[in-house]
């Protein structure tokens, strides 16, 4: 089968994924050591931890050394957070950029080998952010807008390979309580996107015939079930 590595994937759209793309790959499930990834990994049997610290450029260098082939690479992890321009701190903008832009260019250039070897398929999990800067959302918008010029230059420049912008709107996990909480809303899961559906979506782009390069997917809940 297949091979696909998914970062972020102990939890939320990163897990989703994992479980719709576990029947048709080998699953390369990367995360923070903790007690959900090796959960997720013996719900999907078969699946393969890849614990891995993703703003230590030596850890990653080191965990992609092994990897020679690889057919999907779904970029899922990231970070949030929510601060008028005035407030936002060299940390926090450093903490965000890390995860959200650096951390995904690092480990797509390292893996560049082992996905020309399979033609593969890069899967980045952007946002809407990544296409309208909201106020209070500077830095998590710059990163996505990053991540998305970041996609649209590796697509013109490895034409082999088939490159996707998922842009969905705001989904349904534990980060999004958290900003809605910081927002003093209450919070409605009905208004939010659901994991699983974004994560058929980047099914679908996955599974796309070969003819055909699914470049970006626009996400927006509906409200209704």
């Amino acid at each position: 089968m297949p091979t696909a590595l998914i970062t972020g994937a102990s939890r939320g759209v990163g897990a989703a994924i994992a479980r719709q793309l576990a029947p048709t790959h080998d699953l390369l499930l990367g995360g923070r050591p903790s007690a959900e990834l090796d959960a997720l990994a013996t719900e999907l049997d078969g699946a393969s931890t890849w614990p891995v610290e993703l703003t230590d450029p030596d850890e990653v260098e080191a965990a992609t050394e092994a990897i020679s082939e690889l057919d999907v690479l779904v970029h899922s992890a990231g970070v949030g957070g929510i601060a008028p321009v005035e407030d936002l701190s060299t940390e926090e903008w450093q903490r965000i950029l890390a995860v959200n832009l650096i951390a995904a260019a690092e480990v797509t250039r390292l893996l560049l080998p082992a996905l020309r070897t399979a033609s593969g398929h890069v899967v980045f999990i952007n946002s809407g952010a990544g296409r309208n800067a909201r106020p209070g959302w500077g830095a998590y918008a710059a990163s996505k807008f990053g991540l998305r010029a970041f996609a649209d230059s590796l697509r013109g420049e490895e034409p082999d390979l088939r490159v996707t912008s998922v842009y969905p709107g705001r989904i349904d996990t534990d980060m999004q309580r958290e900003l809605v909480a910081i927002e003093g809303d209450e919070y409605d899961p009905s208004k939010f996107l659901t994991p699983e559906t974004v994560a058929r979506a980047v099914v679908s782009a996955v599974t796309t015939p070969a003819d055909a390069h699914p470049t970006e997917i626009v996400l927006r809940p509906t409200g209704r079930a």
